[in-house]
């Protein structure tokens, strides 16, 4: 009986993983290939993250007096800081990812204890809009990619056209037909399909798995000493910041579901868990982490709510994390099969921030116009990079990416419409309370 529950327990631990595994690889990938990284350095990056996903899963499962929220959460690499990662690297070079990583994760820990009286100037019209615009910003990533990526002698053949198209549609029918686990891991499905069709095609290179080793430990800073660069870590603080937003929502609902009332240490612990995973992430140059919302739903479609499945989901993670031959797997992925999944899921980020967004209250037009302002801001700057190239270097530390300058236009013109004038209208009514007593 003992030996058919702890089965149990591992095939439940194993379904969490696959429903999250595509989401956690996905994202070195394209990162990885943005950057130009080796298919050595590009195995590293993937086996560290599968290794991170799980350690980080580990931290905030395992409630203590310091860190960890305690309820059957799995945490992962948040999408939100692959187009802000891409922009960084580019400009300043991989060090400054990390670098700025670092500085938010140390700055998600410095606010963990205040980060629940903070919520108030991060609603749903400032995390919607900055959701949307690094989903928009991610967009054109995909569409390289599907076209066999920036630079390939190939670039925009009907094979590549083809194949991205034809692995888009697969991941589209499988939504279409199926629903539960089948629906929740159907990027993955796309992924192999894809990659076995590719294979016939002359398009899949197996070098990266014969040279891989079978076992290898994490190595810290193995792309080298991070470095600090002022508008990088902004972006990266705001990243965290619109991550643990989510994670607050996540946190409740699993509070809902296991009927687990939270209290205000519980989310504290929550929130420094987080922190200490994004530290950790920047030392073995992974990435940051978040909570998972796909696997609350697997969680709810289960039934299972034990702690025990999600510790056992977590160490099958590191384990895999120290396998670089199951990380080099995922590298032998074709560019434009790639790029075909990214369609669904990168237009999933900008689908999530308009649901975000439904949440506001657009008879408003002061929303309405933090939102056109904002996203055309970001967008805009995005597009037309040079826009503010004569500005003084002070102020194009702001004004150079335009995640950084759609998210704080929204920020900005939140605390001016939403923020203010609600402190305004508050002191007039108590004004005129104490005038008519």
């Amino acid at each position: 009986m003992k030996q058919q529950n702890m089965f149990k327990i591992a095939s439940l631990g194993i379904q969490h993983v696959l429903a999250m595994y595509a989401g956690a690889v996905i994202v070195p990938l394209i990162v990885g290939g943005a950057l130009g990284l080796s298919g050595e350095q590009l195995t590293y990056l993937v086996s560290i993250d599968i290794f991170m996903c799980g350690i980080a899963t580990l931290l905030q499962v395992w409630r203590n007096k310091f860190f960890g929220i305690g309820l059957p959460v799995m945490l992962g690499c948040t999408f939100t800081s692959v187009g802000p990662m891409i922009a960084i690297g580019g400009q300043y070079g991989i060090s400054a990812i990390y670098g700025s990583i670092l500085i938010s994760g140390i700055f998600v820990v410095a606010i963990s204890k205040y980060f629940g009286k903070l919520v108030r100037f991060f609603p749903p019209v400032v995390t919607g809009s900055v959701v949307t615009i690094i989903g928009i910003t991610l967009i054109p990533v995909a569409m390289n990619n599907m076209a066999g990526g920036q630079g390939s002698p190939d670039f925009g053949s009907l094979s590549n056209i083809g194949l991205a198209f034809g692995t888009l549609f697969f991941i589209i029918v499988l939504f279409r037909f199926f629903k539960g686990f089948i629906r929740a891991i159907a990027i993955l499905l796309g992924l192999g399909a894809g990659t076995i069709v590719g294979y016939f095609m002359g398009m899949v290179d197996f070098s990266a798995v014969t040279e891989a080793s079978w076992f290898h430990m994490p190595a810290p800073f193995y792309f080298g000493l991070p470095t600090f660069e002022l508008s990088a870590i902004l972006t990266m603080i705001l990243v965290a910041l619109v991550s643990l937003v989510e994670s607050t929502g996540v946190y409740f609902a699993l509070g809902d579901i296991c009927e687990e009332k939270l209290e205000e240490k519980d989310l504290e612990n929550g929130y420094r868990a987080e922190g200490i995973a994004i530290i950790l992430g920047a030392i073995f140059n992974a990435f940051p982490y978040t909570t998972y919302s796909q696997n609350v739903g697997l969680l709810q479609m289960s039934g299972v709510k034990s702690k025990n499945v999600i510790f056992t989901a977590g160490f099958f993670l590191v384990l895999l994390g120290l396998m670089p031959k199951v990380g080099a797997l995922t590298t032998i992925i074709p560019t434009p099969v790639l790029g075909g999944a990214m369609v669904a899921m990168f237009g999933m980020v900008v689908a999530y921030g308009i649901k975000m967004l439904s949440k506001v209250e657009f008879s408003s037009q002061e929303n309405l116009l933090i939102i056109a302002c904002s996203v055309g801001m970001g967008l805009g700057v995005t597009a037309v990079p040079e826009l503010f190239s004569q500005m003084p270097s002070s102020i194009r530390i702001l004004t150079d990416n335009g995640i950084v300058a759609g998210s704080l236009t929204a920020i900005a013109l939140n605390l001016v419409f939403n923020v203010f004038k609600a402190e305004e209208k508050s002191q007039q009514t108590s004004f005129a309370g104490r005038k008519v007593s």
